[in-house]
Order: C-alpha cells, then structure tokens, then sequence
C-alpha cells in the first residue's frame, strides 16, 4: 500500500493543552506521526512518497476564505501583537455576544477556535496544509487505480468545520478528499469515520449533502468530546436527509459490541453505493488511550481492517486520531494489514 506523508506535518508543534482542568503536555505532538510513519513503512517496505501539491482551491471548495485567511495569518498577527507562547482563545461568542465581528487578534481566536486545546503555533498552517494535500494525494491515488492508500495525516482534522478549528484539527482532510472525489466524477462518496470522537467537523460540512454520506462510529457525544454532536437523531438535513448516520457507543466498548455496531454501518454504505469510501482511521479505541474510554486489543485492529474490506470498495485511508504512543504505529499498521489480508 502506498503511503503518503510529508515532514512539513511535524512543524506543528504546541508547547502545552488544557485537558480536564489541567496544563500539560499536548497529547497531539509530532511524535505521533513519526511512530506511525516508521511503522507503517516497515509493515510495507518503505513505500513512502512525498504529496503532491494542489493549491489552495480544494481547501477553500471545503473551508470559508475568512477561516483559511486567518490560518494562514494569525501567527504572524500574534507575534505582531508581543504574545509570547502559542495562540489561544480568549473568549468565546455566545449568541448574545454576536452583534459585530471583533478587530483584535483575540477575538478573532475566538471567533474561529471551539476549545481550549488546540493551541496555533509558529508552524501550525504548514503543517496543516501539508496535511491536506496529503489526503488529497491519497485521494487521487484511489480515484486512478489504486485499491487503498494510507494519508498519514497530521495534524488530524475531522473535528475542523468551515470556520472552525478544535480537537487538535485545522483542515478536514477527510472531508477535503472526499470533496475532491466528487469534483472529480464520483456521484456518491461516503466518509467512514471509526475514531474514538464523533467527526463533527465532517458531518457539519456534509450535512444537507444527498452526494456525500457521513457515518461514524463513536463514544457517546453525552459523556465524551465533542459533546453537543454525534447523537443517533442527526440523520442530514434537506437534499441530506438520510445520508448522516451516527452510531454512538458507551464508554468500556469492546471490539464485541463495536464489531456488531460496525455491520450496521456497513450495511448502511453498501445501501448508499458510493464509488470510493474515505475513511477516517482512528485507533484511540485502543484500551491503552489515554483520553479515550473503548477496550480495543491490539488484535482487535487487524480484525477492523478485515471487517472494513468486506465493502470491497477503493479506500483512501486518513489518518486521524490515536494518542497511546507506544503502541500507536502497530496498530495502525495492523489496520493496513487487515485491508490487505480481506480485500
């Protein structure tokens, strides 16, 4: 299987998260990537390419110009500003609070961030925009022949909306694949999300779409990240209506309960018929994450890969969550695997 990466991706880097009233080590690091890509590569002897560059056009087909304008400027803004550290909301707009757009670099932060752990930092954009084309290099891939092709994206970015960044995400990748896919002739596209947290991201931006089906396998959105969505009721809205389909799982879900969860969900796509499905490849299921509640074994990955070629459908594989760091590249290596052994 073809791997996409590029070293840009490390230039993020944030100094510190605010996690369960704490401050301490971003449990989103460039480490994450490097363990992942040396695992991967060995598993599938080193075939390793940079991304192809495709501008800023598939991003913005994806994400507002105001958001993307931002990104691309507020280091420089809050260096310009005398902030020392990385960038970080101030306050939040509630409805009420929204009468007109703010001119400081702290109310744009605001206005753009929906958390408090996703700090920005000197190379925050070129990381993510390497992210982004290297999904969209996988992508294409798929769309010329290949049957699978593994973006190692990072930073992640499912929990990234139009105008908005959280959950260690800037630009959806997924989803800017899977726009990609359809500008390039695909009539029906699914993305496939199996990370520990609902895709917000991806489902917001899809959601009145008839095209692009979003399904998710997830922690229940009532006692996990990113709380206010990812329930069973969220079907798509419009010309969506029936494309959005959320599975949320309790907290302590074994590879039992999640595998059964999992053939709903396929049966849900292959009623879909998409051409190519995007998946969204989390492995913080893992029992050993340190943020995330699933039991996942280490054995459990190979048998999603497995279960996964059953669609029997060409797949860009993007990378997006997994936090237990030891661990973090078998197991994504064992995913890979199992899409080989069941296709």
């Amino acid at each position: 299987m073809d791997i996409i990466f590029s070293p840009d991706q490390l230039a993020h880097h944030a100094a510190a998260e605010f996690n369960r009233g704490k401050l301490g080590p971003s449990f989103e690091h460039p480490g994450r990537a490097e363990t992942i890509l040396a695992a991967v590569a060995a598993s599938e002897g080193g075939n390793v390419s940079p991304p192809e560059d495709f501008g800023i056009g598939p991003i913005l087909a994806v994400h507002d110009r105001d958001y993307v304008e931002f990104l691309r400027g507020v280091w420089d803004r809050w260096q310009a500003a005398g902030r020392p550290g990385d960038a970080m909301p101030l306050a939040w707009p509630q409805p009420e609070l929204m009468r007109v757009r703010p001119r400081s670099i702290d109310g744009e932060l605001g206005l753009y961030c929906a958390d408090i752990g996703t700090p920005i930092t000197a190379g925050t954009w070129r990381a993510a925009y390497a992210s982004a084309q290297v999904a969209l290099t996988a992508a294409r891939r798929v769309h010329e022949g290949a049957r699978y092709c593994f973006g190692l994206c990072r930073p992640p970015g499912h929990h990234a909306g139009k105008q908005m960044y959280m959950g260690y995400s800037f630009l959806n990748n997924a989803a800017i694949a899977a726009e990609w896919l359809i500008a390039s002739g695909h009539r029906r596209i699914t993305v496939l999300d199996v990370d520990y947290h609902h895709g917000n991201g991806t489902q917001a931006i899809f959601y009145d779409r008839a095209d692009v089906q979003y399904v998710s396998l997830h922690a229940d959105p009532e006692d996990a990240f990113p709380f206010f969505l990812g329930r069973a009721d969220e079907t798509g809205t419009g010309a969506g209506a029936d494309t959005n389909l959320n599975l949320p799982l309790p907290e302590g879900t074994d590879w039992q309960a999640y595998s059964a969860a999992l053939d709903t969900a396929l049966d849900a796509i292959r009623a879909f018929g998409p051409s190519v499905v995007v998946l969204s490849l989390g492995v913080d299921t893992f029992e050993e994450d340190p943020i995330s509640r699933f039991r996942f074994k280490a054995q459990d990955f190979v048998t999603l890969g497995r279960q996964l070629a059953s669609l029997d459908l060409p797949m860009p594989v993007i990378m997006e969550g997994g936090y237990a760091v030891a661990a973090l590249g078998a197991n994504v290596a064992s995913v890979l695997k199992g899409l080989q052994q069941g296709a």
